[in-house]
């Protein structure tokens, strides 16, 4: 992709993969065909197949010329939807998988590049011990953790009507101190420097050299803190470097597609921060690519 630092290859950090799954999941909970919610949503509904809908997304990275994602499946169970959609496109897409440790017969599937945690969400404490098994199995299998902390807002959910019973006391980062400390080789990812949980998550990253921050979506917590994203940024770049800052948008639905304002916001205000090409290039992809594989790509080096 073409940025403000030169050509170089862009990957994005966190995408939400809504497969056709959870969309049925959703018309359950809201009692409604899915016609009908993809009509209360404006949305559109997604193929049965995974891998066609990761063809679509595909189209929609090479139309503004994104080299690779990372693919969220954003309701415990789907792990299915990514890994075919990662198989399709094997070169273009990362999966990762939400797991939910209060759920019966929990597991980290086999395969994936990440596992995801929404404490929560899905109510739990990341010290409950179900979670000690699925972090063990993450580690075996060698994949990243990803822990949402902070703000969680679900605006699919809100859009029909659906009541979000979330508990914010389960979502502070300072909870993943001792864990990262305890598993030094497995990467821990922390999406929206903390979501409101700014200061706790620098003091985490200052802390556990293996912890990362990804820097998606609109931010929109920073009205919290009276911040602006430069200001998110510079500190962010003081504690953690640029070697632990993960660009991504939170991009999930059509036909609105890939988030290119994110990547635009972003992009303008690194560029204010005056940051070098070398970490323009770690930020948006080198990082990510590292973190996954232990390498970084030719293009990248």
């Amino acid at each position: 992709m073409q940025t403000p630092w030169g050509d170089f290859p862009v990957y994005d950090a966190h995408t939400h993969f809504f497969s056709r799954r959870l969309f049925q999941s959703l018309a359950a909970q809201c009692s409604r065909s899915l016609d009908q919610v993809v009509a209360s949503l404006g949305w559109q509904l997604p193929p049965e197949d995974p891998a066609e809908l990761a063809r679509t997304w595909a189209a929609e990275l090479d139309r503004h010329g994104v080299a690779r994602a990372a693919l969220i499946a954003s309701i415990p169970g789907d792990e299915a939807s990514v890994m075919a959609a990662r198989a399709a496109c094997p070169d273009r897409f990362w999966a990762y998988a939400m797991v939910n440790p209060a759920a019966e017969n929990a597991s980290v599937a086999e395969g994936l590049d990440a596992v995801c945690f929404f404490p929560a969400m899905h109510r739990y404490s990341m010290h409950d011990q179900r979670v000690q098994p699925l972090l063990d199995q993450a580690a075996a299998h060698g994949c990243a953790v990803f822990v949402h902390c902070g703000v969680l807002s679900v605006g699919v959910r809100k859009k029909l009507g659906l009541s979000s019973p979330f508990d914010l006391r389960f979502s502070n980062p300072i909870d993943l101190h001792a864990i990262a400390l305890t598993y030094p080789q497995v990467p821990f990812i922390v999406p929206h420097f903390g979501a409101g949980f700014f200061r706790e998550a620098l003091m985490l990253v200052d802390l556990c050299p293996n912890v990362y921050l990804d820097t998606s979506s609109s931010n929109s917590w920073m009205r919290y803190q009276g911040m602006d994203l430069q200001t998110v940024f510079r500190r962010a770049l003081d504690v953690a470097g640029a070697g632990r800052l993960l660009f991504g948008t939170d991009s999930s639905f059509f036909p609105r597609g890939w988030v290119a304002d994110v990547f635009e916001q972003q992009t303008h205000t690194l560029l204010g921060v005056g940051i070098s090409q070398a970490d323009a290039r770690l930020i948006f992809g080198g990082n990510l690519h590292w973190l996954l594989h232990k390498s970084a790509p030719a293009l990248i080096r």
